[in-house]
Order: structure tokens, then C-alpha cells, then sequence
């Protein structure tokens, strides 16, 4: 499927039909999330995975009673990581195992240090949610190049999310994306027109 027709065929999903996605599917959407752009390629996200039923109907009560997050295959939980010592590290490692030389090692590195060092506890949570979203564009293009359908959702307590998937504190949930085979059907898409985008 061109990207095009990916972008205007993926819509937000507001009921999943409760069929299951082969997993080979899923880890396929996995990869292309795992290719998404972010600065410095620090890819400060990270994503827990719930297929478990129970646990989704537990989920529903902290996500304002939205059915997707039950009837979806998959439910993707989008957290931003603001460890940056460790982000900084993981990242050196990575270079260092894929034979980049050590002088490229040590200018990125020390790059992404200065950069983590002059921001403030909250600008760092902010900055990694930001760059979380270019992996959650990845997973909703991406599903529906695969062949299934997704929703973005960003109305849920992050908190409770939290402590009903014991998520570890340096990581904070901040996007949602049910993915499954739609049981609505796309309505028109409402967009602005270029002129009223670009300034």
C-alpha cells in the first residue's frame, strides 16, 4: 500500500471486531515503530504490550470507559523514558556494537549529555513525550500498511495506567494505540485546507 492511501484510508478506530492479529503481523509493526525518527537517536520510548483480556477491562475503568482499549487485538501502551543517563549509555552501546568508530561515539554522546544537561526534570519528561509521538505515528501508518486498524488516545490516567501494569517510575504513559480489525467504518475526513495550515 502506497503511503498515501495509508494516510488517507487509516482513520481513528472506535471499535476493534475482538479478532486477533497473527503476532508475525505485530512484531512487523514493531520494527517499523522501532525505525521511527527521533533526535540524537536516543528513541526514548518505550511500549508494553496487553493481549490479556482481564487486564484490558481493568484498563477501561482509568481510560474514561472507551470500548477500544477492550475490544481491540493488542492494546499499545506509548511511554516516555527520561532517563537520560541510561538513554545516553544504551545509545553508546548501540553505536559501539554496530562499528561506529569511537571519535563518532564520543561527539554524540557528548552531544546528547550537553543537551539532557541543560534541560530541567519536566523539560526532559517533555522532550521525550515529544519524541514518542514520531514512534506512535510509525504504529498508525504502519498498521494500516499492514492491513489492520488502529486509534490514537490520549484520554486515559496515565497514573493508573502506572499501577496496574507496574510500569517503573523513570517511564510515563502518554499515548494509547488499540490495534485490531475495525467494526465501525470511516467516516469523511475533516482537514483544513492547505492555506489555512501554512503561514
Amino acid at each position: 500500500m502506497e503511503l498515501k492511501d495509508c494516510v488517507m484510508q487509516r482513520y481513528a478506530t472506535k471499535k476493534f471486531d475482538g479478532k486477533k492479529i497473527p503476532e508475525k503481523k505485530v512484531d512487523e509493526l514493531l520494527d517499523l515503530v522501532r525505525f521511527a525518527p527521533s533526535a540524537l537517536n536516543l528513541q526514548p520510548w518505550k511500549i508494553r504490550i496487553v493481549t490479556d483480556q482481564k487486564t484490558k477491562e481493568e484498563l477501561r475503568k482509568v481510560s474514561n470507559d472507551q470500548e477500544q482499549v477492550t475490544t481491540c487485538s493488542h492494546l499499545l501502551v506509548f511511554c516516555a523514558d527520561s532517563d537520560y543517563d541510561t538513554l545516553i549509555q544504551r545509545l553508546g552501546a548501540l553505536m559501539k556494537k554496530n562499528h561506529v568508530p569511537d571519535e563518532v561515539i564520543g561527539k554524540v554522546t557528548g552531544m546528547a549529555a550537553m543537551f539532557a544537561g541543560s534541560m530541567a526534570k519536566d523539560q526532559r519528561a517533555a522532550w521525550s513525550q515529544a519524541q514518542t509521538y514520531l514512534a506512535l505515528g510509525n504504529a498508525l501508518n504502519g498498521a494500516k500498511a499492514l492491513g489492520f486498524d488502529s486509534c490514537p488516545m490520549g484520554g486515559f490516567d496515565p497514573a493508573g495506567y502506572t499501577r496496574i501494569l507496574k510500569i517503573p517510575g523513570h517511564l510515563v504513559p502518554v499515548m494509547l494505540c488499540p490495534i485490531g480489525y475495525a467494526a465501525d467504518t470511516q467516516g469523511p475526513k475533516i482537514r483544513y485546507e492547505r492555506d489555512e495550515i501554512v503561514f
